[in-house]
């Protein structure tokens, strides 16, 4: 029998894709599940299937896989559930590998969607074809291009999203991207007909692309075996959860929407810690934590400077104590080696250090906390961004703000301590802060915008590192 990873490199890694109910009218899923992958980049054969249609696209289409000439790795099928078993049949015949059934009206409509649904997979079962779905959204694998669920092209990247639910895990994601950050590969994992999340957890386990791992959960399938799977990869990898129906209203929501059973929250919460998975609270959280943990090196202990401007330095404060993050004070040589670097008028540098605005460069900001990262007893930084205010010599400033750049994308690397930066939503009407920007995500540094979110970013730095160290013992 072959492996997890063989079984779904057919899923994730396509050389073909046929488009199995493909259509040219703009709207329907057959038009999206063609002109997605065609448009954004897909490096391999795109076949379109429609006993109707000749061309599709611009793409010679085929009544039937069947009539395919060329073999089909991938079935992507957007035909109305009661036609889905002959399609899947057909599938075999082919020796299809691999399918993505992003039908609706399986096991979350009643009893006899669950009968098609079972029929469906014991078909499928018989030609050794794996199954994304149904009732799913797609998948993205940037490793190949292959590009189901987004409009635009996403951002590659070393974060891996697998998702019970379809729109809304798309519309998370898009989010996520919007925000700068990258995916290695989505997967809307819908009813888990068959390939289910403890499948898709054990194949990015071992993809070189994937860095940390999400996952939006609804209810499970085998669950201690994902439990199993969870504990192993965080040795290596960690994951990231978010869990709906933690309610009773929202797990009865969950049986409606997707077929499963939430289970109990307080038992989901004690398996969590046991298996070493960082649960997150919000929506939004997942990915602004994974972020940090994809770039950033994990933090020795607890221990955080903040720097930038006073108010900032007080709630980011407040932000991380509340996480259990500790803020030292500076020792006293320290204090006056500081003193002696910022503006007359600048408060006793304890932590959080105030720059209190003056005249000061990025540049010599940068070379403060590249000081403040060698101090031993400090494990990480959170600070504001090196964006300057608009002034009268762009070129000057940008100069500045590079140099500052390339210091503070050193720390990390250099002192083995991650650095956070805070910087809030940026105008475009500025061409100098918009640019800074992108060389920040250059350097690896990740940049979030509110002083809750930094500290939530290195919170997480700081419990997975425990959690490795915890791993490690037993």
């Amino acid at each position: 029998m072959k492996s997890i990873i063989e079984q779904l490199d057919a899923i994730f890694k396509p050389q073909s894709i046929a488009v199995i109910g493909a259509s040219n009218t703009p709207g329907k899923w057959g038009y999206h599940m063609v002109t997605r992958p065609l448009f954004t980049g897909f490096r391999g054969t795109i076949y379109p299937v429609n006993n109707s249609e000749k061309v599709v696209m611009g793409l010679v289409s085929y009544p039937s896989v069947l009539d395919i000439p060329q073999p089909v790795d991938l079935a992507v099928v957007v035909v109305p559930a009661p036609v889905v078993p002959r399609v899947i049949g057909e599938c075999v015949q082919k020796g299809v590998k691999g399918a993505v059934i992003i039908s609706a009206g399986f096991a979350e409509t009643g009893p006899e969607g669950r009968a098609l649904q079972e029929q469906v997979v014991a078909i499928a079962r018989q030609g050794w074809i794996r199954l994304v779905g149904p009732n799913c959204n797609g998948l993205l694998s940037s490793g190949v291009g292959l590009n189901l669920s987004f409009e635009q092209a996403p951002r590659a990247g070393h974060i891996a999203f697998i998702s019970q639910s379809g729109t809304f895990g798309a519309d998370l994601a898009e989010s996520a991207l919007a925000k700068g950050y990258g995916l290695s590969k989505f997967v809307s994992i819908g009813n888990q007909a068959d390939l289910n999340a403890a499948d898709y957890l054990d194949y990015m386990m071992a993809d070189e692309d994937t860095k940390a791992i999400i996952l939006y959960m609804e209810g499970f399938r085998e669950g201690k075996r994902f439990f199993q799977l969870a504990r192993e990869s965080v040795r290596k990898k960690p994951i990231i959860i978010y869990k709906s129906g933690r309610t009773e209203a929202g797990a009865r929501a969950t049986q409606s929407h997707t077929g499963s059973m939430a289970g109990q929250s307080h038992l989901f919460d004690a398996m969590c810690r046991q298996a070493g998975i960082l649960r997150a609270d919000e929506v939004f959280q997942p990915f602004d934590m994974a972020e940090a943990l994809v770039h950033q090196p994990l933090p020795p202990g607890r221990r955080i400077a903040i720097v930038g401007s006073g108010g900032q330095g007080v709630v980011t404060c407040d932000a991380c104590n509340l996480l259990g993050l500790e803020v030292p004070e500076f020792d006293r040589d320290t204090q006056a080696q500081l003193k002696k670097s910022l503006a007359a008028h600048a408060p006793t540098p304890r932590n959080p250090l105030d720059f209190a605005g003056g005249t000061r460069t990025a540049q010599h900001e940068a070379e403060i906390l590249d000081k403040i990262a060698s101090l031993p007893y400090i494990d990480g930084i959170i600070t504001r961004a090196p964006i300057r205010f608009p002034g009268n010599n762009p070129a000057a400033e940008m100069q500045d703000c590079l140099k500052a750049c390339e210091i503070l994308g050193s720390i990390p690397n250099r002192h083995k301590k991650p650095v956070i930066l805070q910087f809030w939503r940026i105008s475009t009407s500025s061409m100098v802060k918009q640019a800074v920007v992108e060389l920040l995500r250059g350097t690896g540094l990740p940049g979030y915008e509110t002083p809750e979110q930094c500290a939530r970013a290195m919170y997480t730095l700081v419990r997975y590192a425990e959690i490795r160290k915890e791993l490690t013992r037993d």
